[in-house]
């Protein structure tokens, strides 16, 4: 007989759409769904974000609306709606919004918004689920 238990799946899908309506905040990303040790977030974001960097983990940004500038110190990338982008661990980087931008993060759980910074006003509480 097998004792190990067994992973009972949800059938539950989930609408990114409606999950964005459940919060105004920015800067703040919310969890949505983990995937093994990865959260997937959602975040509206507008104006300037201080320089940071995660040393430990790469950060994927996904653009569901708007557009997204992320600067380095040899350059930037500037994204649009459905355009995904990776920073690799340890590359100093600086996201920006003119107009607010929705987006989706993968990361890994319990990685600071942050990252390197002293916390601070922009530092978001982790593992918020909506």
């Amino acid at each position: 007989m097998n004792n190990r238990k067994k992973r009972v799946m949800k059938n539950k899908v989930l609408n990114i759409k409606k999950k964005f309506n459940l919060f105004n905040d920015r800067w703040s990303p919310k969890v949505i769904a983990e995937i093994n040790n990865y959260q997937v977030k959602l975040t509206k974001l507008k104006g300037d974000f201080p320089w940071h960097s995660h040393k430990d983990t790469d950060e994927a940004f996904i653009v569901v609306e708007g557009d997204l500038r992320i600067d380095f110190k040899d350059g930037f990338v500037s994204l649009s709606e459905g355009e995904m982008y990776v920073v690799p661990k340890g590359v100093e980087h600086k996201p920006s919004a003119v107009k607010e931008v929705k987006i989706m993060l993968i990361e890994p759980k319990g990685v600071v918004n942050t990252g390197d910074l002293e916390p601070n006003n922009l530092t978001a509480k982790n593992d918020i689920w909506i």
